[in-house]
């Protein structure tokens, strides 16, 4: 962190002098003394957004550019498909641990076999219908419905015909609860 700002001040004297911009121009821009702006671009001042928002402002410019933010790398994911079981997994998250989301393609399979463990559990159906099994509920999905428990009550879902569900799973093995907003109508 402190590597970051001590380099504030050369990209912030870079800036204004490659814009031929004075101190005293980004004093009347900003509303900043020009002995502060002197004292953050020599490294004497620590930066503070409540400095470096008018400044950004004033050159028209991300504050990431002015702080040096670390570019962002692409964000997508690109799942590779694990067979487990009969089904298809695509794991949508990269990170270990935490909540963990999983696009799942299930083939019609046996009877109900109830599992336990640790965690919580949402699921959203994609496409076919879903037969869950948990606790003394035994439930149909249609895509677009939802559902969400405790995996340590007994649990079993897949499809509820002969044909294969898709849907997707958020699991959270620390017990973490998935909420969805909705608005109210009326």
């Amino acid at each position: 962190m402190d590597d970051v700002l001590d380099k504030v001040g050369e990209r912030l004297r870079h800036l204004r002098t490659s814009r031929g911009a004075t101190l005293a121009d980004l004093a009347a821009a900003t509303g900043i003394s020009k002995s502060t702006l002197s004292r953050l671009e020599s490294g004497l001042r620590k930066p503070t957004l409540e400095l470096l928002l008018p400044i950004a402002r004033a050159h028209r410019v991300p504050l990431d550019e002015l702080v040096g933010a670390p570019p962002v790398g692409d964000p997508r994911i690109r799942p590779v498909p694990v067979r487990r079981n009969g089904m298809t997994v695509l794991p949508l998250t990269q990170q270990p641990g935490g909540l963990q989301a999983y696009k799942m393609i299930i083939p019609p399979r046996g009877e109900p076999d109830p599992r336990t463990h640790t965690g919580y559990e949402w699921l959203y159906v994609l496409s076919g219908r879903l037969r869950l099994v948990l606790a003394d509920h035994d439930v149909v999905l249609v895509a677009g419905e939802a559902a969400e428990f405790d995996t340590r009550l007994p649990h079993w879902f897949g499809p509820a015909d002969d044909e294969p569900v898709e849907i997707l799973s958020l699991f959270g093995r620390q017990g973490e609860q998935m909420h969805m907003r909705t608005r109210r109508k009326g």
